[in-house]
């Protein structure tokens, strides 16, 4: 009853329906972001380019949790420059809109700040850990990537046996890359 009257506390005194009725529409709220499903960027988009279909098939399961996904892009850049690197699709979805490359605006590359990225005119190399991903480089099968989640390790070596539980490698032919490599993972997670 003290708290009622308003003796306890510097904030606003509210009388205990109010209270219930705002716990209600809060709970409401939560659940309602819950049960709504992330929007997807590749969503009511005629795809063709056979990466884009890739990532769009996928791109669900990467922003739920339910699978991480790791593509390898050979390319060459705006100033013609030959570029490889290896991009945590999961990490990109959530910190990039997706909705350029999906409607052919832009062109997806590696970057610096991706897992790796190698600039072969120029010899620039750049390793980064992820959200996802850990990178593995001092290992006998060469480069390794262990993820976050499962702690399971992804071999992205072309001759491996075995490209880690869980993990499938598919190469893409695309006429609009050099080489396009996605080691799809999947990851325990129940959502």
């Amino acid at each position: 009853q003290l708290v009622e009257l308003g003796y306890r506390g510097s904030g606003e005194v509210i009388k205990r329906e109010e209270f219930y009725s705002r716990k209600a529409a809060a709970e409401q709220l939560l659940l309602s972001r819950r049960i709504q499903a992330p929007k997807l960027a590749s969503a009511n988009k005629e795809i063709t380019e056979p990466l884009l279909r890739e990532l769009a098939d996928t791109e669900e399961a990467n922003r739920t949790g339910k699978m991480t996904t790791i593509i390898f892009i050979r390319d060459r850049n705006s100033r013609q420059q030959e570029i490889s690197g290896y991009i945590d699709y999961a990490h990109r979805l959530k910190s990039e809109d997706f909705e350029v490359y999906f409607a052919g605006k832009k062109k997806l590359l590696p970057r610096p700040s991706d897992l790796s990225y190698y600039n072969w005119e120029n010899q620039t190399c750049c390793s980064n850990n992820t959200p996802n991903f850990q990178l593995i480089t001092n290992h006998l099968e060469g480069l390794l990537f262990k993820s976050k989640r499962d702690r399971k390790i992804i071999v992205v070596d072309p001759k491996a046996q075995s490209y880690g539980d869980n993990t499938t490698r598919k190469e893409i032919k695309s006429d609009k890359y050099i080489q396009v490599i996605a080691y799809r993972h999947s990851t325990r997670r129940k959502t």
